[in-house]
């Protein structure tokens, strides 16, 4: 019997990078896996393929800052397959590199929308389906090393960032005694679409990777398998957590002072 026989998981944003092998890991443990898209239709096709057909794994379009949007999404996965205990949040938008001074209301309510309002979205719904039946659960929220790593350009996504490492915390709080367990996965660089111009540019990627102590970037497989760990009964007793994937970036921010 497979790890996640029997369980329904949602993977938001899983139509490609992190989303992507978060969704392939959990539907090889057996899991019927639901993931979102926002534009790329083929793609999320070519992941549902990858991890069995439809009876295994569906795609649906959907907005997560939307909240009607996430409700559909829930009732689709709930008649499709049954009730969602596992779920990932993936889905986001980077930074704009836009200085406060010059970032539109717009834009940062653009990445705040996607990147903590998804997150408090879906979280809410599975947690009200999951108490309507007195059921146990777990989340992962997919964060970033830029939760406490801030850059220039980047306060819209470093805010949402930060703002997700408080609601995992708070929610593994809230949910602790309903068996609903909530942790977060911050990684640094991971080669994804999220990183294209690294990937497009070797010189770029040889300048950010010389700057990490293991001395390369990360693969979304390498994500993929603590959150898949965290979403498993050998995880039972962990939450409130932030597993940090870096390859020890987030120790260099003192080294030479």
């Amino acid at each position: 019997m497979a790890m996640f026989d029997t369980k329904i998981a949602i993977v938001t944003g899983g139509e490609s990078g992190i989303g992507a092998a978060c969704a392939q890991a959990l539907g090889n443990a057996g899991a019927r896996v639901v993931i979102t898209y926002f534009e790329d239709v083929a793609a999320a096709q070519a992941v549902c393929a990858s991890i069995g057909g439809d009876d295994r794994a569906i795609a649906v379009q959907t907005d997560v800052g939307d909240e009607a949007a996430v409700e559909r999404l829930f009732a689709t996965a709930e008649k499709t397959f049954g009730t969602v205990s596992l779920l990932v949040n993936s889905a986001g938008l980077n930074m704009s590199g836009v200085m406060l001074a010059n970032m539109a209301l717009t834009q940062f309510d653009r990445v705040l929308r996607s990147d903590l309002y998804g997150p408090f979205l879906t979280c809410r719904r599975m947690v009200r389906a999951l108490e309507a039946q007195n059921a146990k659960g777990r989340i992962v929220n997919i964060s970033s090393i830029h939760e406490r790593a801030p850059r220039p350009g980047g306060v819209d996504y470093d805010s949402a960032k930060g703002g997700l490492s408080q609601l995992t915390a708070t929610l593994a709080l809230e949910l602790a005694p309903k068996g609903i367990a909530v942790n977060g996965v911050a990684p640094g660089m991971i080669l994804t679409p999220m990183n294209q111009s690294a990937l497009d540019d070797p010189e770029e990627l040889a300048k950010k990777e010389a700057a990490i102590p293991w001395r390369r970037a990360g693969r979304p497989d390498e994500v993929a398998a603590p959150v898949a760990f965290l979403l498993s009964p050998l995880a039972e007793y962990i939450t409130g957590t932030t597993v940090t994937i870096v390859g020890a970036l987030s120790l260099t921010v003192a080294q030479g002072a």
